[in-house]
């Protein structure tokens, strides 16, 4: 089993800056694609970004070149680096991690927050 814990949201003005943090602790993983998704009110929830093991990354179109991912595979921790904010951006954002080796598995963070106020 696998625990992920979210940090980072809150509010921010519009061509604002957030970073969010996933933590993970518990079982080990080797091989997995860890990544953001998003739900806003009224919408069904939707990929933002990934970063997989082999340190491939990949995000959506609507965010394309204003966030970032990253990881620090010393503390567990993966980041999501929001810039230019828009409020289109705000949501409930949810850390989730598929892991493939050695176990498969599929994990949720408890979401956290983000509000883009314009």
């Amino acid at each position: 089993q696998v625990q992920l814990v979210e940090s980072g949201g809150g509010l921010v003005q519009a061509g604002g800056s957030l970073r969010l943090s996933c933590a993970a602790s518990g079982s080990k993983f080797r091989t997995y694609d860890w990544g953001w998704y998003r739900q806003a009110p009224g919408k069904q929830r939707e990929f933002v970004a990934v970063i997989t093991s082999s340190n491939l990354v990949r995000f959506a179109d609507s965010v394309k070149g204003r966030f970032s991912i990253s990881r620090d595979n010393a503390k567990n921790t993966m980041f999501l680096q929001m810039n230019s904010m828009n409020a289109e951006d705000t949501a409930v954002y949810y850390c989730n991690l598929k892991i493939y080796q050695p176990n498969t598995g599929n994990y949720w963070g408890q979401g956290t927050q983000v509000t883009v106020s314009s």
